[in-house]
């Protein structure tokens, strides 16, 4: 399909891959709607984007109550949704015996719970034939140490992206999965120094991290005609780092 006057929702789009994904597809003649915990966030992602076809969705999608700030703003446009990009995430990393509560309940709210409630308030508000992706990770199925809770989520959520296809199939309803590898963001900053990023960079293929534009580029090809028969694809997006500890 083509891409212009086409409805895209981001979640978590304020920074980081959902800023270079909201971009992408406004590029592409998208109207696109980003949601974020943080006004001024999403008020600095706009003013970064200036058009007019950038829509901005104060929303904390951890909670229900948040999400129906979400949908209030879609039911209340009355369009129909033809992209769901469902990629806000946060990221705390430590041994099983250190994790806390807080850290533990703040990852699965926003990685597990945030997308399923998200995805299940907003399916009467898709388009027969949308597409729906989900940002993964390839901790998803690997066993670092220090990422017990964050993989977790990141496996649940990749389970509940295959259940929706399913379910969602008879609408010819779309799901795939980006799983990206380590990625230049605000994001990765917060959780890893220049020493660990250069580490991470190291386990790679290409010997670097990448750019959230790298993901963006994949998420707006898996909403095209070009991908129209792709579905429930998991499309590593890492550089080679799996490759390159295979070899």
């Amino acid at each position: 399909m083509s891409l212009t006057n086409k409805n895209v929702v981001i979640t978590g789009g304020s920074q980081g891959i959902g800023l270079a994904t909201a971009k992408a597809f406004i590029k592409e003649g998208a109207n696109v709607w980003i949601t974020g915990r943080n006004a001024g966030n999403l008020q600095k992602a706009a003013n970064e984007i200036g058009s007019a076809k950038l829509q901005t969705v104060v929303s904390d999608t951890s909670n229900l109550d948040g999400i129906a700030a979400l949908v209030n703003v879609v039911a209340e446009s009355g369009v129909k949704i033809d992209v769901l990009y469902l990629n806000a995430g946060v990221a705390a990393f430590a041994p099983i015996e250190h994790v806390t509560e807080a850290d533990f309940d703040a990852q699965f709210n926003t990685n597990v719970k945030g997308h399923f409630f998200t995805l299940q308030k907003l399916i009467p508000h898709l388009a027969d034939g949308a597409s729906i992706t989900f940002t993964s990770s390839g901790v998803a199925t690997g066993a670092a140490i220090a990422t017990g809770v964050y993989s977790a989520t990141k496996a649940a959520l990749n389970k509940i992206a295959h259940i929706a296809l399913n379910e969602l199939a008879e609408r010819k309803i779309r799901v795939n999965i980006v799983s990206p590898g380590p990625i230049a963001t605000p994001g990765l900053d917060l959780v890893a120094p220049p020493e660990a990023q250069a580490y991470l960079a190291s386990t790679t293929a290409l010997q670097r991290v990448g750019t959230a534009e790298e993901i963006a580029g994949t998420v707006v090809f898996l909403a095209t005609d070009a991908a129209a028969y792709i579905n429930g694809a998991d499309i590593a997006i890492d550089g080679g780092f799996i490759q390159y500890h295979l070899k």
